[in-house]
């Protein structure tokens, strides 16, 4: 059974940062394409990051860009966003997908990051 479990979100101040990890089971973490999606209160899915964990390539969404850092640690098939300088506009429910195609990939309930002072 595919599972996908988040954490490490909570109450941050803007400027501050925060990790947030996926740990991932029952399918082998690598070579699958994994991402970081986020959801704001009222508004769509906003894809941040991915990562091919076969070579390590990452890609980031404009709006977090020289902020974010998407890693894996393969030996605990576990996914990480190191997330600084965070904004207001940052807050959102952020989830894991797995795949390329990342609206409809297996993805995990998420956690919620908060923006404020």
């Amino acid at each position: 059974q595919v599972q996908l479990v988040e954490s490490g979100g909570g109450l941050v101040q803007p400027g501050g940062s925060v990790r947030l990890s996926c740990v991932v089971s029952g399918f082998t973490f690598s070579p699958y394409y994994m991402n970081w999606v986020r959801q704001a209160p009222g508004k769509g899915p906003e894809w941040v990051s991915g990562i091919n964990t076969g070579d390590g390539t990452t890609r980031y969404a404009d709006s977090v860009k020289g902020r974010f850092t998407i890693s894996t640690d393969n030996t605990k098939n576990t996914l990480y966003l190191q997330m600084n300088n965070l904004k207001s506009e940052d807050t959102a429910l952020y989830y894991c997908v797995r795949g390329v195609s990342w609206r409809v990939g297996p993805r995990g309930q998420g956690t919620q990051v908060l923006v404020s002072s």
